[in-house]
């Protein structure tokens, strides 16, 4: 995949807003075409409720209550099939939600096993160096429920790291977490959607993730 476009884009909740400065001041709302292309690094920053969780889930397919069009080299979403979704899900886009949706009662080394698993993409060496650069490898064995949020998170995104990707959307992935481990994400994410030359998507309120000369955009 090599470009996702954006054409007047607006959830059904904001319809009847046009006119207001969310809106009108928005490069993605109801706005003229704008496209994330494949080796793109962009934060996406909005004010709490501003829809940048929406925005991820329209793209990733999980919701539709949206007008406007979204295209995957110039093919409208709404017209692909649940296997056409299975084979992006698993070789172009790559999702780290707000929400983590990891499995509390399963340890760090399972939750990431189990997407892995699937994939077979890394290594046990390769899962491991992550777990040691992101300074978790001694909660490998520790429940999630166990971890604070911001420990979680790293977690979360080795696990959505374990597949290829030509785009990756990470919703405010580093939310919980000081700059220098902030920087330390940062470097491991850009690290590997480079060697696939992918594009990097992220979201925040404030706290973004520090990457490096990225392309910032107003929701």
């Amino acid at each position: 995949m090599r470009e996702i476009t954006l054409l007047h884009l607006l959830p059904n909740v904001f319809k009847g807003m046009e006119d207001t400065s969310q809106i009108r001041e928005s490069r993605i709302w109801d706005a003229p075409p704008f496209t994330f292309k494949k080796g793109c690094r962009i934060c996406i920053h909005a004010e709490s409720g501003g829809g940048k969780s929406s925005l991820l889930s329209f793209i990733y397919g999980q919701r539709h209550d949206y007008s406007g069009e979204i295209l995957f080299d110039n093919q409208n979403i709404r017209s692909l099939s649940i296997k056409n979704w299975c084979e992006i899900r698993r070789h172009n886009i790559a999702l780290l939600p707000q929400e983590m949706r990891l499995f509390p009662e399963l340890t760090v080394w399972e939750n990431i096993s189990l997407k892995n698993n699937l994939t077979h993409y890394r290594s046990e060496k390769e899962l491991l160096e992550f777990l040691s650069v992101l300074g978790i490898q001694e909660k490998k064995n520790t429940p999630v429920n166990k971890l604070s949020i911001g420990q979680q998170q790293r977690v979360a995104i080795i696990r959505t790291l374990c597949q290829p990707f030509d785009f990756i959307f990470l919703d405010e992935p580093v939310s919980h977490l000081d700059e220098p481990n902030n920087k330390i994400v940062a470097e491991l994410v850009e690290e590997e959607a480079g060697k696939l030359q992918a594009g990097i998507i992220t979201t925040s309120v404030g706290n973004h993730l520090l990457l490096s000369h990225p392309e910032f955009v107003q929701l």
